[in-house]
């Protein structure tokens, strides 16, 4: 199940049954253009299966009669029964749909002339779709190579300082309990509100006077945390206020924020950052240990040379992935309006 539903078409997997292991289990040999469609645990992702195929037990895959309805057409018309199979489900460990559950769904079939055009439409979407997800990859692949091009050579080419003689720590309190926005550092999406990061409950405390202030352009990490990413730049806030478990910190003038931040990305860090991680449960990087790596330090216009050549691939890819959630939300529009 977690191999389909990202793509339309399945035509691959990472695991395979040899035909000895077929004929000595109670897995079938599904035909191409089988909807494969996942009962179990995430229930609902559907992908046409362009190879012969086995499933497990995690599946109630579905094979058209032609007569009646086209493979394409049915493939779209169970992406619209996903919150139905899941009303139907059940199970006390994990939840699951049978079989008998998926064919007592009722649903109307218009003529194959009329599925045909349907089906033609949705897939073109389906097809610019695709080629959107294609064009973000690869400016995020340019990016990183770019990226990775970049500081491989500064290492050689540019003077080298230690990072705690570019940094400077913070440590303003909020102590008049002035500033409301708690914010987190995620390892995926940087600064957040942290009411949004944890929906579910409270974390903060009612008491923030203690809490750190940070203002755009300042960094935290939570020191055991940053083994997998957890550490920003903040720049969608002009002010918050975070846990005091953070540790914050601004660049002195000699190293532009945004310059620094591309830094974490980089191997080099990464590798440099892994000698320095202390602890036995929890390994933690302190500040001390975050100072003494050293960094290549270009100019400051060589700096923003090369900030303004990756921002505007940034915005490039923001750019197309506002353009792919359109073109995502056209489709669940017309799904929702041609399958009534």
């Amino acid at each position: 199940p977690s191999e389909i539903g990202k793509k339309k078409y399945a035509d691959k997997s990472e695991r395979t049954i040899s035909q000895e292991g077929l004929n000595n289990s109670s897995a079938k040999l599904l035909p191409i253009n089988t909807i494969l469609l996942s009962t179990r645990a995430t229930i609902g992702e559907s992908s046409i299966a362009k190879v012969e195929c086995c499933t497990n037990q995690g599946f109630q895959s579905l094979i058209a009669n032609e007569k009646i309805v086209c493979y394409e057409y049915m493939y779209y018309l169970v992406a619209t029964l996903k919150k139905e199979l899941i009303r139907k489900s059940c199970g006390s460990t994990f939840l699951e749909i049978s079989a008998n559950e998926v064919r007592k769904i009722k649903t109307f079939v218009p003529s194959l002339d009329e599925q045909s055009k349907v089906s033609s439409l949705l897939s073109l979407i389906d097809d610019r779709i695709a080629t959107q997800i294609k064009i973000i990859e690869d400016l995020k692949k340019l990016k990183s190579a770019i990226t990775h091009l970049h500081f491989d050579a500064a290492i050689d080419k540019y003077y080298s300082a230690y990072i705690g003689d570019c940094i400077e720590q913070v440590s303003q309190r909020n102590k008049n309990g002035k500033v409301k926005e708690v914010l987190s550092v995620s390892n995926k999406n940087g600064f957040v509100n942290q009411s949004e990061q944890f929906e579910d409950r409270e974390i903060a405390s009612e008491d923030t006077s203690n809490y750190k202030v940070v203002h755009t352009n300042d960094f935290a990490y939570n020191p055991a945390r940053i083994n997998v990413g957890s550490i920003a730049r903040l720049h969608n806030y002009a002010c918050g206020i975070v846990s005091p478990m953070y540790i914050c910190f601004h660049t002195k003038p000699m190293l532009l924020p945004e310059y620094f931040e591309h830094i974490f990305s980089t191997s080099y860090f990464r590798h440099e950052m892994h000698k320095r991680l202390e602890g036995s449960v929890r390994l933690c990087l302190t500040y001390d240990s975050l100072c003494n790596i050293k960094i290549a330090l270009p100019s400051i216009d060589e700096q923003k040379q090369f900030v303004s050549q990756i921002s505007a691939i940034i915005s490039k890819i923001i750019n197309e992935d506002r353009l792919l959630t359109l073109y995502q939300t056209l489709k669940r529009y017309l799904l929702s309006q041609m399958f009534i």
